[in-house]
């Protein structure tokens, strides 16, 4: 019987309204106490004095590459930097190669993830057959193999009709729609935001109305249908309103936001480094002031990085033919906390719900709580120790990162999955 007591934490579990000094016993991979002064004889001991313990981070939004792009990710590696992030629970999109759109692909995700992966891996199975928008994927029978949501990822579905029969068969699944909200029509070659900065480097803009269309319509076609819909990494001012306004309808709408979308501006991107390109682009300072107003009053329910790993011999091209993507896991953290609490946006306990109780909502997820008898997935971080990023040291197989060499106040120090310290700050 293994025994693990994390001692001596200020523990935060948004699911039970906890926040406060106290231990956390677990055995067999369970939660099996909160206390004060737990009796740890026998037990292994983390003394976490100084630090907050929280449930495992769960990150809804992520791209492990395998299979058919493992020189970028695989299960293996891209779960080792999400635990090295402070996560313990991942969502694969389905832009594999196959794609991820029949219970085979689903099955073989899942067992990879059991042979290799440090964390635990939750699959997104594709809307349509191959993400090509014309005909609805095998969603059943993937449901059946254990897919958490649907979602043709980067490739949004353009046709109307399409995405309300899925939004139908959703419902009738119990699973909730992501979208990837862009009217490519409008965004067709565009490379960064449209606005002053893509004028000046001569790069065609992305307008922020492709983002915007996209989720009205979809709002309509979830209130038609009755559907769970998400806002995959919203990034436009007028989108998270139309998202604030579903909800005061009480529309099943939620949406997620990313720490690239609420840490920077285009303004912000050295000229034509390919680090900084990534889809939703980096919008304005009020885009981004709009971003964190969603987070701090409600709107947005979710932080999820889009950790998108690219090698360098695709991400180092010229600036329009690279690939869009950064990385997310390892900086995650550390930015929220910067741009969130740091700031005094948002309070401590907000913070975590938005890396673990509505995630876990959003999906259905029996994660994001420290509930007794509840799987004893922990994230361990701190407030105040100072940091570097060296994206060298990232257990990615990838490097592609605009925070690297970034300094940051606080962050990660342990991650715990089914009882097991799987990463620690030094370790």
């Amino acid at each position: 019987m293994s025994r693990l007591v994390v001692k001596g934490g200020r523990v935060i579990d948004p699911s039970q309204n906890i926040d406060r000094a106290a231990d956390v016993a677990i055995e067999d991979g369970s939660v099996r106490d909160i206390g004060e002064n737990i009796d740890a004889t026998g037990s292994e001991v983390f003394d976490a004095s100084g630090l907050i313990v929280a449930p495992g981070f769960i990150d809804m939004h992520v791209h492990l590459r395998e299979p058919g792009f493992e020189h970028s990710e695989t299960i293996e590696t891209g779960s080792r930097s999400a635990a090295a992030g402070g996560f313990t629970s991942i969502c694969c999109m389905p832009n594999t190669q196959p794609v991820n759109d029949n219970a085979t692909v689903t099955h073989f995700i899942l067992e990879r993830a059991r042979e290799r992966a440090v964390v635990n891996v939750y699959p997104i199975g594709a809307i349509t057959k191959n993400s090509a928008g014309e005909e609805l994927a095998a969603i059943a029978s993937m449901k059946e193999a254990g897919i958490v949501a649907i979602s043709d990822d980067g490739k949004p579905v353009m046709n109307a009709r399409v995405i309300r029969r899925a939004m139908e068969f959703a419902r009738s699944s119990n699973l909730p729609v992501i979208q990837h909200c862009e009217d490519l029509h409008l965004s067709a070659g565009g490379d960064m935001h449209e606005g002053i900065q893509s004028t000046r480097l001569g790069l065609r803009g992305i307008p922020r109305a492709s983002e915007d269309v996209m989720v009205a319509r979809d709002i309509l076609l979830a209130e038609l249908t009755g559907a769970r819909y998400h806002v995959a990494h919203i990034s436009s001012r007028n989108a998270m309103q139309m998202v604030a306004f579903a909800k005061s309808k009480g529309l099943s709408v939620t949406a997620e936001a990313t720490p690239h979308h609420f840490a920077l501006t285009n303004n912000d991107m050295p000229p034509y480094d390919s680090n900084y390109k990534m889809k939703p682009p980096l919008r304005d300072e009020s885009d981004v002031g709009a971003i964190v107003d969603g987070l701090a009053n409600g709107t947005i329910d979710a932080i999820a990085t889009d950790h998108a790993p690219h090698p360098g011999d695709e991400k180092m091209q010229e600036f329009e033919r690279c690939p869009f993507g950064i990385l997310g896991f390892e900086t995650a953290i550390g930015l929220a906390l910067e741009r969130l609490y740091h700031s005094g946006r948002i309070g401590l306990a907000h913070m975590v719900s938005l890396f673990t109780e509505n995630p876990a909502r959003i999906l259905s997820l029996r994660r994001g709580t420290l509930k007794r008898g509840a799987a004893a997935d922990l994230t361990i971080f701190g407030l105040e120790h100072e940091w570097t990023y060296d994206v060298a040291r990232s257990p990615s197989k990838s490097r592609n990162s605009p925070f690297h060499g970034h300094k940051f106040r606080g962050g990660q120090v342990a991650t715990i999955v089914r009882g097991q310290i799987v990463w620690r700050l030094n370790g």
